[in-house]
């Protein structure tokens, strides 16, 4: 008795054993979920996550790996305090100041023009000068705005300020301190 439960126990053994590498032999976990796990589509349907959605919305607070929520909101008070407690890491170099230029053609030259000056400039391209856009910019190349504290001007930029969108989450925190690098240096590069 003993040998035949041997001999069944290597027969079962054995013949589990893969000697073609091109298919798979038994399968004795067939009958578990976890073996062949049902992979689901980001946006498909799913009937057991709340909503019906295999693709759920991050719990509140969620703050994405390596990123820190900016700590002030859209209000002239945020404003004032974002100049008086936020200060640029960038230093002046002509790499960043190059950067900025970059950045700032990108994202800002469109309403206030390459040079800065808003309505007043004399670039055609941008919105307002083509009446795309109803609202002249603001003149970013007076003594005024020079004159701000780096973190105000950064607020502006992320948060926006008066009929300014926010740009925070279009511009990457480094590009937006070498933005305000290029603004105060007066739109040069040197």
């Amino acid at each position: 008795m003993k040998r035949i439960v041997i001999l069944l126990v290597a027969v079962v053994v054995l013949g589990a054993c893969n000697h073609h590498q091109e298919k798979t032999q038994w399968d004795y976990m067939g009958a578990f979920d976890m073996y062949y796990s049902k992979a689901y589509e980001s946006y498909s349907p799913n009937k057991y996550l709340p909503g019906g959605m295999t693709l759920q919305k991050a719990p509140e607070g969620t703050v994405a790996r390596g990123k820190k929520p900016y700590p002030f909101k859209n209000k002239l008070a945020d404003r004032k305090k974002a100049g008086e407690v936020l200060k640029n890491p960038m230093q002046p170099t002509k790499a960043n100041l190059a950067k900025g230029k970059e950045m700032y053609e990108r994202f800002c030259a469109i309403c206030h023009g390459k040079d800065g000056k808003g309505m007043a400039t004399a670039d055609n391209n941008t919105l307002y000068k083509k009446k795309l856009y109803p609202i002249p910019p603001a003149n970013l190349a007076t003594e005024t705005v020079k004159n701000y504290p780096d973190g105000e001007i950064f607020h502006v930029i992320t948060m926006g300020s008066a009929i300014m969108g926010a740009h925070g989450s279009q511009i990457k925190p480094d590009d937006r301190w070498r933005i305000v690098l290029y603004i105060k240096n007066g739109f040069k590069v040197n």
